[in-house]
């Protein structure tokens, strides 16, 4: 699959995730992030995807230590939560 396909599908996965808190959250980062990711930053975007959202947001508040395979630039950035319109 092309990388705009994976991106198209990262939105839409993004902005469904079943409650509105989560999709401000994960949708949000992706607005904010997706057009300067690599490959592999998409690979790490669909991991966290198949995560449950209230894991994905402990580690994005800090709430919960963040797993190892999730930790780094893109947490990181994902903790900012500049990205999430209020």
């Amino acid at each position: 699959m092309d990388h705009e396909t994976r991106l198209d599908r990262a939105k839409f996965r993004a902005w469904h995730r079943g409650t509105r808190e989560a999709d401000y959250m994960i949708g949000g980062f992706f607005d904010r992030y997706h057009k300067q990711w690599s490959s592999e930053d998409l690979e790490w975007f669909e991991a966290l995807l198949d995560e449950d959202d209230v894991d994905v947001m402990a580690w994005a508040l800090q709430a919960q230590p963040v797993p190892e395979k999730y930790a780094g630039r893109m947490m990181q950035s994902m903790q900012k939560l500049d990205y999430v319109k209020t």
